[in-house]
């Protein structure tokens, strides 16, 4: 019998942007925008989408060349526009699940910027993920996000 594993673990990273919150949260609401920035922008999912609203989801394939396809499942549980948005989310690796998590984004005005708080709480399954490659993830994500809106 395989022995089975689970791991918690919270992150919190505190960013902050040029643009106003108004702006910073609108690159999270439409597919369009997202794709620009969330996941592989050098090779977008052609499958991505998001129905962003609460009870909405948002789904995206990928993963390197010739290697395993990662799926990302998420369900948007709260959206205060401008200031807060909050989701769960599942990944899999292939057709293994390897995470389920829970993430809050919070955006304050921080003069003429934006100060970003995005939080994440989650539970990993049998090694096949880890903390702090999702924390590095999550970073490669926003920093993908700041180049997007420095555009």
């Amino acid at each position: 019998m395989t022995e089975r594993t689970v791991s918690h673990a919270t992150f919190v990273i505190d960013r902050t942007y040029d643009p106003p919150p108004e702006r910073v949260f609108a690159a999270w609401t439409s597919p369009e925008v997202k794709s620009q920035w969330f996941g592989d922008v050098a090779n977008p999912s052609p499958d991505y989408q998001l129905d962003f609203r609460i009870g909405g989801r948002e789904l995206n394939k990928g993963g390197p060349e010739g290697g395993a396809v990662y799926t990302y499942d998420a369900l948007y549980q709260e959206i205060v526009p401008g200031q807060r948005i909050a989701f769960s989310y599942i990944m899999d690796m292939v057709r293994t699940r390897i995470s389920v998590s829970v993430a809050t984004v919070e955006f304050k005005p921080d003069g003429q910027r934006t100060r970003l708080i995005y939080t994440e709480q989650g539970a990993y399954f049998d090694g096949h993920d880890k903390p702090e490659f999702r924390e590095h993830g999550t970073k490669e994500l926003l920093n993908n996000l700041a180049t997007y809106l420095a555009r």
